[in-house]
C-alpha cells in the first residue's frame, strides 16, 4: 500500500495555501489582542479569557486596544493588561440552570438493582443531572456578537468544571445516560440542538463556543438519533430530521483519502482540522509547542495537527506523536495527527453508515437505505482491508506516511466492534480475538479501568488514565460480538469500572472527567489543565453499566 505521496501532497497544499483563522473574530479566535493577552498569561486557563463577554462591541473594543497598544508602544505591562480585561469584559453568563421536566430520582429501574450500594450510588447519579442541565438565556441570543457562545434553543448538559457549554461527543453518553433515567425530552431537545448546527453551520463543531468552528468532533449525531429513536419509537420526530443526519456525515466526506491495496483503492477518514493559528482556548500553549521549530512551515502544520488531535476528542495522546523512525517517542511538538488513519472515526462513520441505512429502512425509503448500506459496506471493507493486522489479530491506526500499522495499544483499536462494524458471521471469532489482545498487553489487572494508552507521557489521553467513553468502547465492543467468554468479561470490566467511580464518589462527593486506571476510584491527572469535576460523559457511561449489568 502505497499513501506516503498523497499523504505529502496534502500536507504541502496546506502550509502553502492561505488559511483560515478558526474564527472571524479578532477578539476570540485571531489577532494582536488575542495574541498578546493569552501570551502574557493574565489566565492560568487560557480558556477562561475566550470565554468573556465583551461589554462594547468589537469596534470599540479593538480601538481601546489600540489606544493602549499605542500608549506603551507594543510592550503592554501585564497590569494594564488586567486593568484593560477588566474595563472592556466581563463574566459570559450565558447559561442559566434549567429544571428538567419530569425528573423522576427513581426511575423503573433503580428498583431492579438487587446491590443495595450500588442502587444509592444510582440514585446519588440521578441526583448530578440537575446541577448540570443549562438553557442559553435571551440575553446571548440577542447580542450574540458579544459572546463567544454559540447559542442554541433547548436546554442542554453540560459535562461540567471548566466545560461550561456542550460538547459533541461527549452528548452521546450524557444522552444514553438521559434515556435510562427517563429524561427523554431533554435528550430530545440536545439532539436537536446539534441538528440545528447543523442546519446553520454545516456540521457539528467541537463544541458550543465560535473558536471551535473550524473542527468537530467524533461523529456521534447518528448514533444520538438512532439511540433515541428506538428508546421512543418516535416516527414523526425521525423524518422530520433525517436530512440533516445525512449532511452532517456529508461533512466528512471532505476529510476522506485514498489508499491503494493490490489493484482496488478505499476511501477511509482522516481528523483534519484546518485553520490558522493555535487554539484560541490553549494559544499560549501551542504556540509554545511549535516554537520548538524555527521553520515557519513547520509551526503552521503543528497547529494543524494540535487541533486535528483535539477534533479526535484525544488532546492529547503520544498516538499522535511520531519520532524520526515512526515511533512514539518525542514530545508534543512532534504532533502529526493528520498523518493517521484512525480506527475510531472510521468505526465510527461505519457505523454511523449502518444507522442511516436503519433509519431510512424505519421510513420505508428503500433507495436511501440501499444507499447507506452500500457506504457502510465499502467502509466495512476498508477497515478490515486497511486497518486489520493479521500478525496481532486486532485493527490498528494506520501512518499513511510509512504505509505501516502503528502496533500501540489503545482501546480505540477495539472501536469497529463498538460500532458493530462487522461481519455478524465472524462475531465469535473476533471476541476470542479481541480477547486474547487485551490479555497479551496485559490491559485487563487494572482494578481503575483500562488505560488510554500503555506509555506515561503526562498528556491525559495516555497511562494511567482511564476515560468513560474509552471503557463503554471496550465493554460494548465485546458484549457485540456474543462471544460468551469475551461477555462475561465486558461484565467484569463494566463492573470494575461502576466500583472504581463509586469509590471516588465515596472519598471526594463527586464524577470526574477521567480516572487512574492503577488506583480504583483515584481521579486522572496530566495534560493542559487540572482535572474536572461534573461529569457528563462518566455519569452516563455509569448508569448505562449499572443498567446492562446490575439489574435483576
Amino acid at each position: 500500500m502505497r499513501s506516503g505521496l498523497l499523504f505529502l501532497l496534502v500536507t504541502i497544499i496546506y502550509v502553502n495555501g492561505e488559511l483560515p483563522p478558526s474564527c472571524k473574530s479578532p477578539i476570540y479566535c485571531h489577532g494582536e489582542l488575542l495574541h498578546t493577552i493569552q501570551m502574557a498569561r493574565i489566565f492560568e486557563d487560557g480558556k477562561h479569557f475566550v470565554d468573556l463577554k465583551m461589554k462594547h462591541d468589537e469596534n470599540q473594543t479593538l480601538l481601546n486596544f489600540q489606544i493602549l497598544q499605542d500608549q506603551y508602544n507594543n510592550t503592554v505591562p501585564k497590569p494594564k493588561l488586567q486593568q484593560f480585561i477588566d474595563d472592556n469584559f466581563e463574566e459570559g453568563d450565558e447559561l442559566e440552570n434549567y429544571n428538567i421536566p419530569g425528573l423522576n430520582y427513581n426511575p423503573q429501574f433503580v428498583d431492579e438493582i438487587s446491590n443495595e450500594t450500588v442502587k444509592n450510588f444510582t440514585k446519588d447519579l440521578l441526583k448530578i443531572w440537575p446541577q448540570l442541565a443549562r438553557k442559553v438565556k435571551p440575553v446571548v441570543f440577542n447580542n450574540s456578537s458579544q459572546y463567544s457562545f454559540i447559542p442554541v434553543p433547548n436546554p442542554f448538559i453540560i459535562p461540567g468544571g471548566r466545560f461550561r457549554e456542550y460538547y459533541y461527543w461527549d452528548s452521546y453518553w450524557i444522552i444514553g445516560g438521559l434515556l435510562i433515567c427517563e429524561m427523554s425530552e431533554i435528550a430530545r431537545g440536545m439532539i436537536e440542538n446539534f441538528v440545528s448546527l447543523v442546519e446553520r453551520i454545516g456540521f457539528v463543531p467541537n463544541g458550543g463556543r465560535i473558536y471551535y468552528l473550524k473542527r468537530s468532533q467524533p461523529p456521534l449525531l447518528t448514533f444520538m438519533a438512532h439511540l433515541y429513536y428506538h428508546h421512543t419509537q418516535n416516527v414523526t420526530w425521525l423524518k422530520k430530521f433525517i436530512g440533516t443526519l445525512a449532511k452532517e456525515l456529508e461533512y466528512w466526506d471532505g476529510q476522506s483519502v485514498q489508499l491503494q491495496s493490490g489493484q482496488r483503492s478505499y476511501s477511509l477518514y482522516q481528523y483534519n482540522a484546518v485553520s490558522e493559528g493555535p487554539r484560541p482556548e490553549s494559544y499560549r500553549e501551542d504556540y509554545q509547542t511549535a516554537s520548538f521549530f524555527s521553520d515557519p512551515v513547520k509551526q503552521r502544520q503543528t497547529y494543524i495537527n494540535l487541533k486535528s488531535g483535539a477534533e479526535s476528542g484525544w488532546d492529547f495522546s503520544n498516538r499522535w506523536i511520531f519520532d524520526e523512525l515512526g515511533g512514539n517517542l518525542a514530545n508534543l511538538s512532534y504532533i502529526e495527527t493528520t498523518r493517521l488513519i484512525p480506527v475510531d472515526l472510521n468505526a465510527f462513520l461505519c457505523g454511523a453508515f449502518r444507522n442511516m441505512a436503519d433509519l431510512y429502512n424505519v421510513l420505508g425509503d428503500s433507495m436511501q437505505s440501499s444507499k447507506w448500506n452500500d457506504r457502510f459496506l465499502k467502509l466495512r471493507d476498508a477497515i478490515d482491508i486497511i486497518l486489520w493486522n493479521e500478525q496481532d489479530r486486532i485493527w490498528y491506526d494506520y501512518d499513511m506516511k510509512l504505509s505501516q500499522h502503528r502496533r500501540n495499544f489503545y482501546p480505540s483499536n477495539l472501536a469497529p466492534l463498538w460500532s458493530n462494524c462487522f461481519q455478524k458471521r465472524k462475531g465469535y471469532k473476533l471476541g476470542e480475538l479481541a480477547l486474547d489482545y487485551l490479555l497479551r498487553e496485559g490491559v485487563l489487572k487494572y482494578m481503575g479501568g483500562i488505560p488510554s494508552s500503555l506509555d506515561d507521557t503526562g498528556e491525559q489521553w495516555d497511562f494511567p488514565n482511564a476515560w468513560a467513553p474509552l471503557q463503554d468502547i471496550v465493554v460494548k465492543g465485546l458484549q457485540n460480538t456474543k462471544f460468551p467468554p469475551a461477555q462475561r468479561e465486558a461484565s467484569n470490566l463494566a463492573k470494575k469500572w461502576v466500583n472504581a467511580n463509586l469509590v471516588g464518589f465515596q472519598n471526594t462527593g463527586a464524577m470526574f472527567e477521567k480516572y487512574d486506571a492503577v488506583v480504583a476510584g483515584q481521579y486522572g491527572g496530566g495534560g493542559e489543565y487540572e482535572v474536572q469535576s461534573g461529569f457528563g460523559w462518566s455519569n452516563g457511561v455509569a448508569l448505562r453499566f449499572i443498567y446492562d449489568y446490575y439489574r435483576k
